[in-house]
């Protein structure tokens, strides 16, 4: 694997850190999903399990001794779920650098790991509390061993819920500021700046709002960019499509709003993906990437962005704009930011999709007109009206959305939604709860359990 990531909710974070700030060694098992894509692999976690005090046969503040009952019963939770288990221990005095001793205790508990849990792989985390000053609530450093006993540093942690913040491991170098960075680093600080160059976002949607968003991640300097579109510019997307010019009707979006981010020429390294979110093949492409912009109109491709979301604790920022204009007179510009984000509601629960129109949609279109005219099915509206000023401006909220999770200057805890009235200059937020028993819901049994066959356990058209 050439990186891994460990993916954390924010209240599990928060029992690291608290567990790290403890004045004496302690251990826990971290269950966690399992997400790989190429040569990517992501720990989501998942459920925290601390070490009980009667099972320390010794604690100290340098050391412990473990009766193997402190850790058996987190090896069994763990193969019910069919997830890995992660040893997790502490280092109160604020270095997680892994003792010869914890290399020892690694190498006797990994094929116990492995065997208990019916997993090939084997992880284990040092965590210490972040000294004064340091971003970040711990410090930590981390290893991955397979089956065959090949190593893996994990690079870093990703911790998501109502705010977003990653922590590179302690012994990884901060990748450097450009001065070209200068103005946005005056105004947001040089630790944001290094966050944006660890990110790999995925981008679904390069029409009017998506290519906008694309524009504005590059040009903030976000390290990699998934680029997903199915459809070929033509020539009524050139007045809304940034990066578009006369010469490249009849091409691919994805690779137009690739091609314009790559030649800002900030470093973003950016892949375009020529094909839909609602193919299986595609959709994984996603489970990759750290965060996600929904900028498709198409019902079933904010379904399957919503399961992504539950499934790999992957933050998603879907947007879309509404114009209501009849024979060409204004009535209405509306418009929707909705972040998903473990503990927050889905599409679904909030009524942003229609299930019946999102069916409609992966009909092919000689089906779908043969049930419409059998009156089993509605028609699907026609070509909505556009207009660049109002997809650019919902593309920077929802932008504005992603900074202010990272940096976290605005209201606490943010709402999980924006709704404009762009007509009206008027703005209001929600937060609308999952329903219960949903999979999105708190404690809900999908959520990070990652890799499952099929992906997101839904049923997919036939490529």
């Amino acid at each position: 694997m050439s990186a891994v990531t460990l993916v954390l909710t924010q209240e599990l974070a928060d029992q690291l850190s608290a567990g790290a700030a403890q004045h004496s060694e302690s251990a826990a098992v971290l269950i966690a999903g399992v997400a790989r894509e190429g040569q990517r692999l992501r720990l989501l976690g998942r459920e925290l399990h601390w070490v009980q005090d009667r099972h320390y046969a010794q604690r100290t503040f340098t050391g412990m001794t473990i009766v193997s009952g402190g850790y058996v019963p987190a090896l069994r939770r763990a193969e019910e779920l069919g997830a890995v288990a992660v040893w997790v221990h502490t280092h109160p005095g604020g270095d997680p650098t892994p003792s010869r001793r914890d290399a020892g205790v690694d190498a006797a508990l990994a094929p116990l790991f492995m065997v208990r849990t019916g997993q090939n792989l084997y992880a284990s985390v040092v965590v210490s509390p972040a000294a004064a000053g340091e971003a970040g609530t711990i410090r930590f450093s981390g290893t991955v061993l397979d089956g065959a006993g090949e190593p893996w540093r994990i690079e870093r942690l990703w911790i998501v819920g109502p705010r977003f913040r990653a922590v590179t491991a302690a012994d990884a170098a901060e990748p450097p500021v450009d001065e070209v960075f200068d103005r946005q680093v005056r105004a947001l600080g040089p630790a944001l700046q290094a966050q944006l160059a660890l990110l790999r976002i995925g981008l679904v949607g390069a029409g009017g709002t998506g290519s906008a968003v694309g524009e504005q991640l590059a040009r903030l300097g976000v390290g990699q960019l998934l680029v997903v579109d199915p459809d070929h510019l033509s020539a009524s997307n050139l007045t809304r499509v940034h990066g578009a010019g006369i010469g490249d009707v009849g091409r691919p979006k994805a690779e137009i709003v690739a091609g314009h981010a790559v030649a800002i020429g900030l470093g973003t390294e950016v892949e375009p993906v020529v094909g839909s979110v609602v193919q299986e093949g595609v959709a994984a492409r996603l489970r990759g990437c750290d965060l996600v912009f929904g900028c498709t109109d198409d019902h079933a491709g904010r379904m399957v962005l919503s399961r992504l979301s539950s499934y790999y604790l992957l933050p998603v920022i879907d947007c879309g704009v509404l114009i209501s204009s009849d024979a060409g007179v204004l009535a209405g510009i509306d418009a929707r930011i909705s972040v998903l984000s473990p503990g927050y509601s889905c599409l679904l629960c909030r009524d942003r999709v229609d299930p019946q129109r999102a069916a409609l949609e992966q009909m092919e279109p000689d089906e779908r007109r043969s049930r419409a005219a059998e009156g089993y099915a509605p028609e699907l509206p026609g070509v909505e009206p556009a207009v660049v000023a109002y997809t650019t401006l919902v593309a920077a909220l929802a932008v504005n959305e992603m900074l202010e999770r990272l940096v976290g200057y605005g209201v606490t805890p943010p709402p999980n939604e924006i709704l404009a009235r762009i007509h009206d200059r008027e703005l209001s937020t929600h937060n609308r709860p999952s329903r219960p028993g949903h999979y999105c819901a708190d404690g809900a049994a999908v959520r990070g359990c990652g890799d499952r066959t099929p992906l997101l356990e839904t049923t997919w058209a036939s490529p």
